[in-house]
């Protein structure tokens, strides 16, 4: 092993290496409980509406004011008024409103408030919107076979009909007024529960059509206000054309232009209309006098381009827990301020009606709206609104072009490592300079070659490359997009942070410590995401690498990409900690640390309360149990990988089973899944997932590095590092490694191997229990390369003479023309 200046000896080296291990533990711990404590209190568990309980609750009536393509940047003081009020008196936030396509469709929002969780219309072969219709009296809402046909062979295995049917079965009145209406008070069979009537045209009649609602004692009124649709992206009827609906060829049909040409209203003058409306609505519910709770919801998008709706509620809240008035709109599926979903309004009205227990059980997949402390001032809150959506359309264009990016930067530090520094191709291109320039080619070559130059380069490219994932997160402390262009601002923090994390994996404590630069990144990657995911996942909404709101998928705890950065960091961080300690023959103290490491890990990925992570687990506790055997020094057999396996999945369903003994509305989806196992839809959930790994491997920016990685280490770099590593002088690298065999890399470090081993193990599992699993891989490979290239150039650093540079000399030359400019001492 490399000799260390007495400074920096083992001992001195693992002592604040120990101590930074376990302050970590002892925050991502500390600062987990601190998260679970601060976590809104589980509302008690509702009773059925046929029991005496609930009978005799007084509840206040509900009325869902329901739209399309409203944001809060179209809300203003004179433009909005109604709008603008409703955001000074009540409680105001952001719906997600994406339910199964990219982007949604009326049909589609109001779909999700019929059965409580993701649904949506056939989608049409020109991607139109289907233009809404009221039912005929006592009949069918239309196009309910076509919804119905939608959600069977749809994934989400939706209840259509399930707030109608509930509303039914327990006797509950209700009136629905516009077609939108007729869609979320439908039973089963597509008929509108309770009365139906079409929206009235005129202000005062839609006023007295709500107060006469509220005054016939209806409990829910649900009312279509109408859409917003942006120009050019109108809703059609989609009605089959009879014959004579055809124009004959012989008739020419004439182009309108000038006053005869049909002018689509703005968004913006739509917006002014829909305000009327909602305006009208209110003034019948001021009007009717007794207390209501009042929810004002965007439910679909205004065009193909998504983005966050508005939403709005006042009056007693639903789980009875004080008013909606001064604060934020809050969730706990989504566990963000201001952010709710669509699937969340069905659970919110039958929460407030008393009714929630008499939902199915593990049908409703949203949880009820409550209210969370925002900015004091109305206008900051709707403000923070508005800046939230500004985010979404900054970042979200930009992440296809990041990942090509960082894919393509990855494969050319792959392709640098492979071919550009083998001895012999750089022999190869030294004579085929030399015919050309004899002197000229041979002094640049010799230049560019110098061995200590480059692996201090590589050392830098390895490190800088890993730290970009991390660096994404850490982008998003900072609003860059409030900058025009917002691109360039968050490309300037990104390349500021890697630079920062560089020069610290580069600090002289470190870099003279084998693994140090390894064991740098990945402890910072693992510490930024532990402490980010504990305290409420705000720096990966919106990263570049981290979750999209406008997804609808995942709002808190790891996503994949944050689980297959954090779960690699760790493992690495155990290797580099650990490594030291084998390397002095203390292989139960290297035990102890990776045990450590790896039940905190488990904890912070798996409990319901913080990572909340279903996958995580199966493929943490493997992966650490196999790199603690290996540490130990125990052989690793069938029974033993079984065992392992074993233990991961007793792991996540004691996790599972623990959130699904929580009540209803403070389940994630560990204790949903739970529950959909016994009633029967595990298959449906199975067939669900594998479709969409195999979907996004063939359609994912990632897949060409998880494709990519894979066959240049296996392929092409596994086979020339195999060689140099079996030749006794260091083969084709050589000129690198002072002659050194490779294979002492493995001697000095010897839990590299172990830790790689591990890391199979655990993004293996993790590829094959999470959907869109081909990103973790793909993720794992992303720091784990640059910093094994990393971990190889300070190696071969310290293995040289301390303030030596050797240049090489092309093969074919006499060294007569050799230049050997000194260079910077090696450590």
């Amino acid at each position: 092993m490399p000799t260390l200046p007495r400074a920096l000896t083992p001992r001195r080296v693992l002592a604040p290496a120990m101590a930074a291990v376990v302050a970590a533990l002892v925050l991502m711990l500390g600062l987990a409980g601190s998260a679970a404590a601060a976590l809104p209190a589980s509302p008690p568990a509702l009773t059925s509406a046929s029991n005496q309980a609930a009978v005799e609750r007084d509840t206040a009536p509900v009325v869902l004011i329901g739209t399309s393509g409203l944001r809060w940047d179209d809300v203003g003081t004179l433009t909005t008024p109604a709008l603008w009020s409703l955001s000074r008196n009540g409680a105001v936030g952001n719906i997600a409103a994406r339910s199964v396509h990219s982007s949604n469709c009326p049909a589609d929002g109001w779909l999700a408030v019929s059965a409580g969780a993701r649904a949506a219309d056939l989608e049409a072969d020109d991607r139109t919107c289907r233009t809404l219709r009221d039912p005929a009296p006592d009949q069918a809402t239309p196009a309910w076979d076509d919804y119905v046909q939608a959600a069977a062979e749809g994934d989400y295995a939706s209840h259509l009909g399930l707030l109608g049917d509930t509303l039914a079965a327990s006797g509950t009145p209700a009136v629905g007024i516009g077609p939108g209406a007729a869609i979320a008070l439908a039973g089963a069979d597509g008929v509108p529960v309770g009365q139906h009537q079409s929206r009235p045209w005129t202000m005062a009649a839609l006023e007295t059509a709500v107060l006469n609602a509220l005054k016939g004692e209806a409990q829910l009124v649900v009312v279509d206000v109408g859409s917003i649709r942006d120009p050019g992206q109108g809703t059609t009827d989609r009605l089959i054309a009879l014959p004579t609906d055809e124009p004959s060829p012989d008739v020419e049909i004439p182009e309108l232009t000038g006053p005869d040409a049909v002018t689509e209203p703005t968004h913006a003058e739509q917006a002014r209309a829909i305000d009327a409306r909602v305006g009208a609505v209110l003034s019948g519910i001021e009007e009717f006098g007794g207390e209501t709770t009042v929810l004002v919801a965007s439910l679909a998008d205004s065009s193909r381009r998504p983005q966050l709706q508005l939403a709005a509620a006042s009056g007693p809240q639903a789980n009875g827990d004080g008013d909606y008035a001064d604060a934020l709109l809050a969730t706990r599926s989504t566990r963000q301020p201001g952010y709710l979903q669509t699937t969340d309004v069905t659970p919110t009205l039958l929460t407030a009606l008393g009714l929630r227990g008499d939902a199915p059980q593990g049908a409703l997949v949203g949880t009820t709206i409550t209210t969370t402390p925002g900015p004091a001032l109305a206008s900051k809150r709707v403000a923070q609104l508005v800046d939230d959506n500004d985010n979404v359309l900054a970042v979200t264009p930009l992440v296809p072009t990041f990942y090509v990016i960082f894919v393509t930067i990855n494969l050319i530090l792959y392709g640098l490592v492979t071919i550009g520094l083998n001895g012999r191709v750089l022999d190869w291109w030294g004579r085929a300079l030399d015919r050309w320039a004899p002197r000229k080619s041979r002094r640049a070559l010799a230049a560019s070659t110098d061995a200590a130059i480059v692996l201090k380069q590589l050392r830098i490219a390895g490190i800088a490359v890993a730290a970009i994932p991390v660096s994404t997160f850490l982008a998003n402390m900072s609003p860059w997009w409030r900058v025009d262009p917002p691109s360039y601002a968050l490309t300037a923090l990104i390349v500021t942070w890697v630079a920062v994390i560089t020069a610290v994996a580069l600090l002289p404590r470190w870099r003279n410590w084998l693994l140090g630069p390894l064991g740098v990144v990945a402890a910072i990657t693992a510490v930024v995401i532990a402490i980010d995911i504990a305290t409420g996942a705000t720096l990966q909404l919106e990263s570049l690498m981290g979750t999209r709101s406008l997804v609808a998928g995942r709002f808190y705890g790891f996503n994949n990409t944050a689980f297959a950065l954090f779960a690699t960091a760790t493992v690495l961080l155990a290797v580099a900690v650990t490594n030291p300690l084998v390397a002095r023959g203390r292989r139960a103290a290297a035990v102890g640390v990776i045990v450590a490491i790896g039940i905190a890990a488990t904890l912070l990925d798996g409990l319901p309360s913080i990572g909340a992570d279903f996958g995580g687990p199966p493929a943490l506790v493997p992966g650490f149990a196999v790199l603690a055997l290996l540490a130990a020094g125990v052989r690793l057999n069938w029974w033993r990988v079984i065992t392992v396996l074993a233990a991961g999945a007793v792991t996540v369903t004691g996790f599972a089973v623990l959130d699904w003994l929580r009540p209803a509305d403070s389940r994630t989806h560990l204790g949903r899944f739970v529950e959909t196992v016994l009633d029967g839809g595990l298959w449906p959930v199975v067939v669900r997932k594998l479709k969409q790994n195999v979907d996004i491997l063939f359609s994912n920016e990632l897949t060409l590095l998880a494709i990519g990685g894979l066959v240049v280490v296996v392929l092409v770099l596994g086979r020339p590092l195999r060689t140099a590593a079996e030749a006794p002088d260091g083969g084709a690298y050589a000129w690198l490694s002072s002659g050194a065999p490779l294979t002492r890399l493995g001697t000095d470090a010897p839990m590299l191997r172990a830790g790689l081993v591990s890391l199979a193990v655990t993004l293996g599992i993790g590829f094959a229990v999470n959907d869109s699993g081909v990103v973790i891989p793909a993720i794992g490979i992303a720091i784990t390369v640059p910093l094994l290239i990393a971990a190889c150039a300070n190696w071969m650093l310290l293995l040289r003479p301390h303030g030596t540079s050797t240049p090489r000399t092309p093969i074919g030359g006499d060294g007569a023309d050799e230049v050997s400019p000194p260079s910077p001492a090696a450590g």
